[in-house]
């Protein structure tokens, strides 16, 4: 019995999930359906040329209006799920890992269908705020590569460049392991640089670009890291971190 369910879990597991993510991308395909039928009603009677092209109008439109509404729709869907985030470390296969699957759900249905074309933008921002990401204020986040939102902490002034990762959670010891990542004031993250769980960069602390910052990692204000794993170095007064 043992081995058939370690053998039907990963492939049953999912199918939950998957629902999940069609659910909630239904609801916001219906909202943009609507958009798009008024639309269609009002366009019916232009000439066939000109018809066309406003129903490509239409259509692009509404995948808009989609977009907007599962950035609404998905975290609502997350805070009753009980989708918010506690530090947790235990099995990946467990009713307590329960709230990461969804968590991480509602994370990607947004980030894969939509959120790429709003990034950066106050979408995006608007997005992990309500997905209890504690956000201060004049903060870039050029990336959708965020996971575990309602886990990171970012302070004001906070830069976050194009295609970095900040990912609240790791594997170890064949555990799932969810921690926090807190980015201080004035901190900068480069590009495509990775931040795992754990991890806390103090105010105007440099991670540069392409850097790789092992889980648990506690980054001093004001010094540069870099490289794989990522440690201190010294870079040039005159030399960008981005």
């Amino acid at each position: 019995m043992k081995r058939l369910l370690s053998t039907l879990l990963p492939i049953l597991g999912p199918i939950p999930f998957l629902a999940l993510a069609i659910v909630t991308a239904g609801l916001a395909l219906g909202v943009a359906a609507c958009c798009f039928q008024q639309l269609y009603l009002s366009i019916t009677a232009v000439t066939p040329w000109l018809r066309f092209a406003l129903i490509g109008i239409a259509l692009a439109f509404s995948y808009f209006v989609y977009g907007l509404a599962i950035i609404l729709i998905a975290p609502v869907i997350n805070f009753v799920l009980g989708g918010r985030l506690k530090p947790y470390r235990g099995s990946a296969v467990s009713l307590a890992a329960l709230r990461w699957y969804v968590h991480c759900t509602m994370t990607l249905v947004v980030r894969l269908s939509f959120l790429e074309f709003v990034t950066p933008s106050p979408f995006n921002l608007l997005f992990y705020r309500l997905m209890g990401m504690k956000i201060g204020r004049n903060v870039t986040i050029n990336s959708s590569a965020i996971a575990d939102p309602s886990m990171i902490e970012l302070a004001d002034n906070v830069t976050i460049g194009g295609s970095a990762s900040v990912l609240a959670h790791y594997a170890q010891g064949g555990y799932l392991v969810i921690a926090p990542v807190k980015i201080g004031n004035g901190a900068t993250i480069g590009l495509r640089a990775a931040l795992m769980g754990g991890v806390e960069v103090g105010a105007k602390a440099k991670v540069l670009a392409n850097s790789f910052v092992l889980p648990n990692t506690k980054i001093p204000a004001g010094e540069t890291w870099a490289g794989i794993p990522a440690v201190r170095i010294e870079l040039p007064k005159n030399e960008s971190a981005s």
